[in-house]
């Protein structure tokens, strides 16, 4: 039986020399898992769920969009995304706004108060991933860390 003390399942387990497509993406998928966990309770003093924070970044970066958009985009159904909307509504984050190519459709857009409010979420997060890679982590180790965050990014953009 192996020593959990050495490996109380934090950490990725120690593979072969060459590990497998498959041993890799266990790993991967648990540590990201973790790393999206301490992520979000590094700005636990939000006012945002998850799906509202994602909904926010989704509206500050890619601009106004309806409804059906954001929920075809969130991967959640149109009157999911209306109870989303309406939270975000309620706390001033978001505004609606008729849309200008259908009258019947309104178009949802970030308010300032919910840019400020998403920008602290990030800055949060940066903040407390930052000082743990400094804290933890020496130069030759960041670089590694570095080459992954590349490698990751080719496989998220494939």
């Amino acid at each position: 039986m192996p020593d959990t003390a050495e490996n109380p399942g934090n950490a990725p387990s120690q593979g072969p020399a060459d590990p497998t497509a498959e041993h890799v993406a266990t790993d991967l998928s648990a540590v990201v898992g973790r790393l999206l966990r301490r992520l979000r309770s590094s700005s636990a003093d939000s006012l945002l769920t998850p799906s509202q924070r994602s909904v926010l970044a989704r509206l500050e970066d890619g601009g106004p969009a309806t409804t059906a958009a954001l929920a075809r985009a969130e991967l959640v159904r149109p009157q999911s995304m209306r109870l989303t909307l309406g939270a975000l509504e309620g706390h001033g984050f978001v505004t609606r706004a008729p849309d200008p190519a259908d009258g019947r459709k309104s178009v949802v857009s970030v308010t300032e108060q919910g840019s400020t409010v998403l920008a602290g979420v990030r800055a949060a997060k940066r903040s407390w991933l930052a000082d743990a890679i400094t804290a933890e982590l020496d130069g030759a180790e960041r670089r590694t860390l570095a080459e992954a965050v590349e490698l990751i990014g080719r496989l998220v953009d494939k």
